[in-house]
């Protein structure tokens, strides 16, 4: 569908095979990692190629939405990127946006109300792998842990989703970090027990992984026996497969919503499962106009 003019960099659009001229519902899959701006202006370009074909609503499938972390201004004179990114959205003509956990709630704001988003949540993805799984991680002895105060919503509701399927005896702890720079810890402190317990710390993303990997240090010096890590976006950049090999992790858990990088295959503590079911699901609902958000109700056995 698209490729690169070498000599100017820029990217063309290819002619879409067959006519989508006053097609009901149009859906687009594109992820905004990386390379993030190429990946972005494609996704821009494919959404205006279908509003001038005369496409009737345009959805948009963004399973890893870039500039996510830049949601708020840090400094003056400094773009809320995100906020930025969804005003190209609808500038385009984009009639919905369905995404896969983003960084923060308060993204879904960032437009207007002519343009509804669904945050999907990848937490029932990472349930099944831990129920499959039950036999390696001790469900009966069970913490699951928010690496930050800004992810403890996001650690409760996979504890009750856990504790829906008949585990009641699982804890909720969380670790405070004290940050120097942007990127650098200079302290972290665990609120809440892990003693004797199996550990499944869950965050929305991970990146060079040099902070999760203290924080698993840190379960660790307080008394966890084994720690698992469940994160929707592996971006594992910088020395993340490093860090990840001398971690005292038992495994890390990731999706797909970012495409896979070739060191992974050298790393046996990465297991990347599907979202491609749930998004599947997702968009059969809003085609059958039904409830998206009924799609997270884990029923209580």
């Amino acid at each position: 569908f698209f490729f690169n003019d070498t000599a100017t960099t820029e990217i063309y659009t290819e002619q879409i095979v067959g006519s989508v001229r006053c097609v009901q519902e149009t859906d687009i899959i594109q992820p905004t990692s990386t390379p993030v701006n190429e990946n972005l202006v494609e996704l821009l370009l494919m959404v205006s190629t279908m509003r001038r074909a005369s496409a009737g609503k345009i959805n948009v499938i963004i399973p890893y939405y870039g500039y996510s972390r830049q949601d708020r201004k840090v400094a003056p004179r400094v773009p809320i990127s995100a906020a930025d990114v969804a005003r190209l959205l609808e500038t385009m003509g984009v009639d919905r946006v369905v995404a896969v956990d983003l960084h923060c709630g308060q993204i879904q704001g960032f437009f207007g109300p002519r343009v509804p988003v669904d945050n999907l949540e990848a937490n029932i993805v990472g349930l099944t792998y831990v129920l499959d799984h039950k036999n390696e991680i001790d469900l009966q002895n069970l913490t699951i842990v928010s690496p930050d105060a800004g992810g403890v919503t996001r650690a409760k509701k996979f504890q009750d989703m856990i504790k829906n399927q008949g585990y009641e005896n699982i804890s909720l702890a969380m670790i405070i970090k004290r940050r120097e720079k942007a990127s650098q810890i200079d302290s972290m402190h665990l609120v809440g027990s892990v003693e004797n317990q199996d550990v499944i710390i869950v965050d929305d993303m991970v990146d060079t992984a040099g902070t999760l990997c203290k924080a698993v240090e840190e379960l660790k010096r307080n008394g966890a026996k084994k720690v698992y890590a469940f994160a929707t976006h592996g971006l594992f950049s910088g020395a993340a497969f490093d860090h990840i090999s001398k971690a005292p992790l038992e495994k890390i858990i990731v999706t797909n919503t970012i495409p896979a990088k070739e060191q992974e295959e050298h790393c046996e503590k990465i297991v990347r499962l599907s979202v491609g079911p749930l998004l599947a699901e997702a968009i059969r609902r809003i085609q059958e106009k039904e409830s998206v958000s009924n799609l997270f109700q884990v029923k209580r056995i």
